[in-house]
């Protein structure tokens, strides 16, 4: 993910008046960095945006969530989806993570609300990500430090032996 704090999220929803509350509805929740699609073959024609999340409906216009997630998972293979959809099938839920989706909500009153948790835990997750691979880094880079010193050090005492009293 490029941008915890403001993630580019993706709304693919072929159904305008959803589509339309979805993006209010995030904005409110200060998420403003979204673009809306009708179908998959748009948001998939914009994937070269390198979205952080994909929110899209199950069933879609002209190809399902499935095909699109999986085409934009060969050229975006960090990207997240999530599944809103109005299909309440467990069947369908688990193959939409089966095939790489993050999270299936289906759509009812407390979705929404469902839909922005989600996306904070992806963020933190991502956060948490970023800041164990900064760790790792200093840690390297600590260790690198030393033994350069250490390789310093024993060079100067081979070197000059007069300075350490040998």
């Amino acid at each position: 993910m490029q941008n915890t704090k403001n993630p580019l999220i993706f709304v693919v929803e072929d159904n305008q008046m959803y589509n339309k509350l979805v993006i209010s509805y995030l904005k409110t929740n200060k998420l403003t960095n979204v673009e809306s699609y009708l179908t998959g073959e748009d948001a998939l024609k914009n994937m070269d945006k390198n979205p952080d999340i994909v929110i899209q409906d199950y069933l879609l216009e002209g190809m399902t969530g499935i095909e699109v997630l999986i085409k934009a998972k060969k050229t975006n293979p960090d990207v997240e989806f999530i599944f809103l959809s109005g299909q309440d099938s467990i069947d369908i839920a688990i193959n939409s993570m089966k095939y790489g989706a993050y999270d299936y909500i289906v759509k009812d009153q407390m979705a929404l609300q469902k839909l922005v948790n989600k996306i904070q835990k992806i963020n933190s997750v991502t956060e948490l990500v970023k800041s164990n691979k900064r760790y790792k880094v200093g840690v390297i880079l600590f260790f690198i430090g030393l033994g350069v010193l250490i390789i310093v050090t024993l060079f100067i005492a081979i070197k000059y032996p007069q300075i350490f009293g040998f």
